[in-house]
């Protein structure tokens, strides 16, 4: 599944909700009549309209603002096995890079992705460890100049102590 947006305070009095976008092509997911799944079920989407960069859009089966409000924080999934592959070769999905190998120029073994956090800024590689913890990367060509889907492998070339913040 693909978090392609994310459910955030309830708007106006009628049910409806702001929608922060995380996926490179809104204009594709987010028409009337698609269906999201979430953990508690579906939701289908009625209406929308943008408003500074988000949506605020009216789902089905969510009359009022109570309703609305109990949707705040829910994610919104697709299946990736119905999206179209990046054109771009440096473009990749999340699920395509979750779960990879992250590996130094030098071979070392760094740990593996566990997950994309998206930022204002860049995106930003979740690493797990492999002694333990977590650390942050930003997913920028400078400091991952390598994503070798085949091998399983991410490249990294990091400043000294970054893994250590």
């Amino acid at each position: 599944m693909l978090v392609v947006g994310h459910i955030g305070k309830a708007h106006g009095i009628r049910g409806e909700v702001l929608v922060t976008v995380r996926t490179d092509e809104p204009e594709r997911r987010f028409v009337p009549g698609a269906v999201f799944t979430t953990t508690s079920g579906t939701l289908t989407l009625e209406a929308l309209r943008w408003h500074q960069g988000r949506i605020i859009a009216q789902f089905s089966g969510v009359p009022d603002r109570n309703a609305a409000e109990e949707l705040r924080g829910t994610e919104l999934q697709v299946d990736s096995s119905s999206l179209v592959a990046p054109t771009d070769p440096d473009e990749f999905h999340d699920h395509q890079l979750v779960g990879l190998r992250v590996v130094s120029l030098d071979g070392e073994e760094l740990g593996s992705v566990a997950r994309i956090d998206h930022a204002p800024s860049s995106d930003l590689l979740v690493l797990d460890k492999s002694g333990g913890g977590t650390a942050l990367i930003p997913f920028v060509a400078a400091m991952v100049p390598t994503v070798d889907l085949a091998g399983g492998r991410v490249i990294v070339d990091l400043p000294p102590g970054l893994l250590d913040l």
